[in-house]
């Protein structure tokens, strides 16, 4: 089943969602102050992703309850390499100020003299960094403009069985037009706007204490259009509807269940860098991942820990449209992740 989300509040006076199901813009209106459950539980984020189809920078300002965080990434998917710092600040317990919905609205957070900044005034997205120390004790210098969203993206809205305080409200802003630059140390490499596209995750919610999830985004151009996916599963009630959406043209396909096959190595442990298959329950998917780069990540802070396999690379194979025609992709370069967290 896919339900389709009606407009309207998010959460009843109890906290509780009141509809699960799935949208292609916030259907539903998102309002921290109805939450009831504890501020530790509270996850609020913003993750950017921008690539030119060979470089990711991957920016994100995070509030979990427990910590802010202001982390980077930087990934060579040609010298198969890859660079991640983050700051982190204590007990920020929402202080640091996600606007409540995406169309709209900055947030900003500096710790230890990490910046990362968000504005939006609903024409352009500007993002910002100042990162110092980040790699070979140089600074990392950032200025990103996106072009706001397509008409159509992903809005999904999960509950968690067992707990109805529990919710993840979460949007997949695929395909935005990428200018701007970033340098190292003064070493600059400039997104060219013809070629270059970003993806935003916008995720809000209260979450259960462990859970794992995978997920795979591509923003690319086909045959000089722009082509995406948000494919993903793993956590959550997610029997009202998937969150897998194929995006061609700014409009919307919608896809039901999809699987990730990832290899094993020969001791029963995953093997992230060897061809990963994703397929759907339709017959509408059929790609081979190739990774050039596991962006490999962890945290360990008592009762915290996270486990992340961010991979990079290119995708082979065809998804076919509503209409039933084909996209076929020939190495367009996304990421898939499997990502465990105990927080």
């Amino acid at each position: 089943m896919q339900t389709l989300l009606t407009e309207g509040d998010l959460l009843d006076e109890n906290g509780k969602l009141i509809q699960a199901g799935y949208s292609t813009y916030l259907a539903r209106k998102y309002d921290r102050s109805k939450i009831k459950a504890s501020k530790l539980r509270i996850k609020e984020w913003d993750y950017y992703a921008i690539t030119d189809g060979e470089v990711f920078l991957c920016l994100t300002i995070a509030d979990i309850g427990y910590i802010s965080m202001a982390s980077v990434s930087l990934v060579d998917t040609h010298a198969k390499a890859y660079k991640t710092q983050s700051a982190i600040g204590l007990l920020p317990l929402g202080k640091t100020g996600f606007p409540s919905a995406y169309e709209r609205g900055d947030v900003s957070l500096r710790v230890m003299g990490k910046k990362l900044s968000f504005v939006n005034d609903g024409i352009y997205r500007r993002l910002y960094c100042e990162y110092p120390k980040f790699r070979d004790g140089k600074t990392l210098i950032a200025d990103i403009t996106l072009s706001q969203p397509q008409p159509e993206n992903m809005v999904i809205a999960t509950p968690f069985k067992g707990n109805d305080k529990a919710f993840y409200y979460n949007a997949k802003l695929n395909c935005m037009t990428a200018s701007g630059y970033f340098e190292v140390g003064g070493a600059r490499r400039d997104f060219d706007p013809s070629k270059s596209l970003a993806v935003l995750d916008w995720g809000r919610g209260v979450w259960t204490y462990e859970n794992t999830w995978y997920w795979s985004s591509l923003s690319a151009y086909v045959d000089g259009e722009k082509f995406g996916f948000n494919l993903g599963y793993g956590f959550g009630d997610t029997s009202a509807a998937s969150e897998n959406m194929l995006f061609y043209k700014g409009k919307m396909h919608k896809l039901g269940r999809v699987k990730f096959d990832i290899p094993f190595l020969p001791g029963g442990e995953s093997d992230f860098e060897g061809e990963w298959k994703m397929t759907d329950d339709e017959g509408r998917l059929d790609l081979t991942f190739r990774p050039d780069v596991d962006r490999r990540d962890g945290l360990s802070l008592g009762v915290l820990c996270t486990r992340q396999h961010q991979v990079f690379g290119g995708f082979y194979g065809t998804a076919k449209l509503d209409d039933g025609s084909e996209i076929t992709l020939n190495g367009q370069r996304g990421f898939a992740e499997k990502v465990y967290n105990k927080w």
